[in-house]
């Protein structure tokens, strides 16, 4: 019975998002969901497992710490969006030089991310196949960069962008799903008298830590709404990217609350281990799960590669032909392919946008120093230097799951 009402679920809100003209016509949904996809993508999919592998039972703190984080980054990165935007091309002062250098630090943790979302993907894909092979799994991701950048090379990712709309639709119908079947698994848990948490051993150290800190990816993409400044006025993405920063909290923080449930030991930090985790609830679910993140990350691949392009033909100062530019990915995401593994790409993804971030909060603390009658100045410039701090912290200290 529970497998039908996930599927309905599933169909009804994935059909909602889809076919609902009062969202198509909506400007502040469209700028809602692009941050909030991002947000939600990927991170959903590794959060649980990886955190239960490092931290066990303490998952939904740490998941709160990170959220925390981001959220006070977002302030910064809002900052920048309604202040340093109307003066960023005007003059050559440290925060207009400190911004050159963020984008192109931008464009390297585009790679990154790429790279990461493509090699998540191939993870699932054997997974769903049954099979666990680094080798096969670098060679289903240099397919899918081989594709991707030779459409982007030879007539530009317009086409492969129309998808998004539908992998962003199915992966938040799926999300939805995925928190009503936990929510119905805990209650009859409860009502059975059989709810419990496995007794899990947690030892927290540095090493820990900083493990935790090299999970800040899993709550990265909030950042896309300073990037939308063609589609959508300042204050408006603003608003929407706050919304989608409390809203994937809200999401986050209810999902972790019902999953831990399921924690086990020996999870250790298979990154698609959320599909064996949630078999227990329902049969359908791994499928499900599966099939979105295969969505997902390709769309979210295809995003960030549009993005490094853009990014990449900016910084030439349109010098650099676009076509040119997916080369430039192509040869970057397939070394990086097979150089890593998905969790040291999580790391390295997590330090790159850490380092973007840094930059953000240093622009955000320089402009808001230099602003007279700025209201709440001290506050501030205290959360804008202590999250340059922070993200400066993640980027030097984070490190991958073993």
């Amino acid at each position: 019975m529970l497998d039908v009402v996930i599927v309905a679920i599933a169909i009804l809100l994935t059909s909602y998002l889809t076919f609902s003209k009062r969202l198509a016509a909506s400007l502040n949904w469209k700028a809602t969901v692009t941050p909030l996809a991002s947000i939600m993508g990927s991170g959903f999919l590794v959060s649980a497992p990886l955190l239960a592998g490092v931290v066990g039972n303490l998952a939904l703190v740490c998941m709160s710490m990170l959220l925390l984080v981001a959220f006070l980054v977002g302030a910064a990165i809002r900052f920048n969006i309604r202040y340093f935007e109307p003066i960023e091309d005007k003059g050559h002062g440290v925060a207009q030089n400190l911004g050159f250098l963020s984008r192109f630090v931008l464009a390297n943790a585009y790679f990154i991310s790429i790279a990461y979302y493509l090699q998540l993907l191939a993870s699932f894909v054997l997974e769903a196949a049954g099979q666990q092979n680094g080798i096969a799994a670098n060679m289903i991701t240099t397919g899918l960069l081989l594709f991707i950048c030779g459409i982007g090379t030879w007539q530009g990712l317009e086409k492969l962008e129309s998808i998004e709309k539908y992998a962003i639709n199915l992966n938040l119908g799926m999300i939805g799903a995925l928190i009503v079947g936990l929510a119905i698994y805990n209650l009859n848990l409860a009502l059975s008298g059989t709810w419990g948490l496995a007794s899990l051993p947690v030892q927290l150290d540095f090493n820990d830590v900083r493990v935790v800190l090299g999970l800040l990816i899993v709550v990265q993409g909030f950042e896309t709404s300073r990037y939308l400044g063609d589609e959508h006025p300042a204050e408006q993405r603003i608003a929407t990217m706050r919304t989608a920063q409390l809203l994937s909290t809200v999401i986050y923080l209810i999902f972790l609350a019902l999953v831990t449930v399921l924690f086990r030991e020996g999870l250790g930090s298979d990154v698609t281990a959320i599909i064996t985790m949630v078999r227990p609830v329902a049969i359908v679910l791994p499928l499900m799960l599966s099939i979105a993140a295969i969505g997902s990350q390709f769309s979210a691949a295809v995003a960030d590669s549009a993005g490094a392009g853009g990014l990449i033909e900016e910084i030439s100062g349109r010098k650099l032909p676009i076509r040119y530019a997916y080369l430039l990915i192509l040869v970057s995401t397939v070394a990086l392919t097979w150089e890593t593994n998905v969790n040291q790409i999580i790391a390295y993804a997590s330090r790159a946008f850490a380092l973007y971030y840094t930059l953000q909060c240093a622009i955000a603390f320089i402009v808001a120093s230099q602003r007279q009658n700025l209201s709440h100045k001290s506050l501030r410039l205290m959360n804008f230097g202590a999250m340059a701090l922070v993200c400066l912290s993640v980027f030097v200290l984070g490190i991958p799951s073993e």
